[in-house]
C-alpha cells in the first residue's frame, strides 16, 4: 500500500512541478515520507533547489543522495551535471559527465550538451563545439537538434569576435604606430 501512496504523491509532485510550486513541495514531502531513497522524488526535489531556489549546494547534495540510491538511474546524471557546472564545479561535472555516458540508459544528447556548455564555460570552444556536433549526431528530436544549432552558432560567433579582437590588438601594438609615423614623415 506504501508504494502505491508513494506514487501517487510523487505523480501530483511532477504533475504540479513547476507550475504551483506549493502543491509540488507538499506532494513531495508526502513521497519523501513513503520512501526517502526515491531516486525521482530526490531528483525532482534538487531541481527545485536548483532552479528555483537557486541553492546549488543544497541541490548538489540532494542529488549525491540520489546517486547513492540508485547510481544505476539514469534520471540523476544530467540534473547533477547541471548543478556542477551552475556551481563551477568544471573538473568534478566533467567527471560525473564522463562516468554517466557509460550508464545504460542516461541521455547521452543532453550529456554531451552538457559537456559542450562545460567546455565553454572554461573558454575551451574547439572541445565544446565538438560536443555540440556530438550531440547533434545523437539526437533524434528536431526541437533539441534546433536548440544545438543555436548552442554551436553561438560559440562559432564568439569565437569570431575573440578572433577579431585579437587581431584588433596585434595592429594597435605600440611599435606598429611608431613605424607608421616614421612613414609618414618621410
Amino acid at each position: 500500500m506504501e508504494t502505491t501512496l508513494h506514487n501517487i504523491y510523487l505523480f501530483k509532485a511532477l504533475d504540479a512541478y513547476p507550475y504551483d510550486l506549493g502543491e509540488t513541495v507538499e506532494s513531495l514531502n508526502y513521497a519523501l515520507s513513503y520512501d526517502s531513497k526515491n531516486v525521482e522524488a530526490l531528483c525532482l526535489l534538487a531541481k527545485l533547489y536548483t532552479y528555483q531556489l537557486k541553492d546549488y549546494e543544497a541541490a548538489k547534495n540532494i542529488y549525491a543522495e540520489a546517486l547513492a540510491a540508485g547510481m544505476e538511474s539514469p534520471l540523476v546524471y544530467p540534473g547533477y551535471v547541471h548543478v556542477l557546472l551552475l556551481n563551477e564545479e568544471y573538473e568534478e561535472a566533467h567527471k560525473l559527465a564522463d562516468f554517466a555516458l557509460k550508464v545504460k540508459g542516461t541521455d547521452k544528447t543532453v550529456l554531451k550538451l552538457l559537456k559542450g556548455l562545460l567546455y565553454e564555460s572554461q573558454a575551451n570552444y574547439k572541445k565544446a563545439k565538438k560536443s555540440y556536433k556530438e550531440a547533434l549526431q545523437l539526437s533524434i528530436d528536431n526541437s533539441f537538434v534546433t536548440h544545438v544549432e543555436g548552442e554551436l552558432n553561438r560559440v562559432e560567433k564568439k569565437v569570431k569576435r575573440i578572433q577579431k579582437k585579437k587581431k584588433k590588438k596585434v595592429k594597435k601594438l605600440p611599435g606598429k604606430k611608431k613605424s607608421n609615423k616614421k612613414r609618414k614623415e618621410k
